[in-house]
């Protein structure tokens, strides 16, 4: 049986309504300014997502923020990275697509990139600690938001090349998961939508 006690409006000092406004107002902004936000947003940031659950309390997150020179030496790692898988890197195709991945890191003016540093400990499941970086970038993304920065989660296969690993300094063990691109929106954001949860959810009691 549910309880049925009305719900407190505040819960440790969060008010609970600007918490949901700002779980459902979150965008993915992909389009930002080059005006470079203040490093103490970026700091809270990072922050935000340290105070993400944990399992064994590992605490299993890297972070790396590039700004200036170091997403165009980023660019070129992860050009690098793309050509060695290609056959033939000096077709006009695949030189097109190289300079395409060079230009990735410019499209905002701060990148932090998150990797998972797994623990040693014998209890602990590797998957539970890719699963904990993950909330620590939603932890960082809702933080953005409330910040009134744009910024964007985005992975794909050039992330999980153990090329790119040299770059961060990763060892064998550790895995880059994707690049938060980070800057002020560069115009209003879409309505979002999201398919109900009731269609996604079970309910069972026995």
């Amino acid at each position: 049986m549910w309880g049925k006690h009305v719900l407190l409006k505040y819960g440790w000092g969060v008010k609970a309504i600007e918490l949901f406004e700002a779980i459902r107002g979150r965008r993915s902004v992909g389009v930002v300014k080059d005006e470079m936000p203040p490093r103490e947003a970026i700091e809270k940031m990072l922050e935000a997502a340290t105070w993400a659950p944990n399992h064994h309390h590992t605490e299993p997150w890297k972070f790396f923020v590039l700004t200036g020179q170091a997403r165009h030496r980023l660019g070129e790692a992860m050009a690098e990275a793309l050509a060695a898988k290609l056959d033939d890197p000096n077709t006009p195709e695949a030189r097109a697509q190289l300079e395409r991945m060079r230009k990735n890191p410019l499209r905002a003016p701060v990148i932090i990139a998150v990797a998972v540093s797994p623990s040693d400990d014998p209890r602990v499941i590797e998957l539970e600690e890719i699963e904990a970086v993950a909330c620590a970038v939603q932890n960082m993304l809702l933080a953005a938001h409330a910040l009134g920065l744009g910024a964007i989660w985005r992975t794909g296969a050039i992330c999980y090349d153990p090329r790119l690993k040299p770059f961060f300094g990763l060892s064998e063990r550790e895995q880059l998961l994707g690049f938060v691109y980070v800057g002020y929106p560069a115009g209003p954001q879409p309505v979002g939508k999201r398919t109900p949860f009731a269609q996604k959810t079970v309910w069972m009691n026995r």
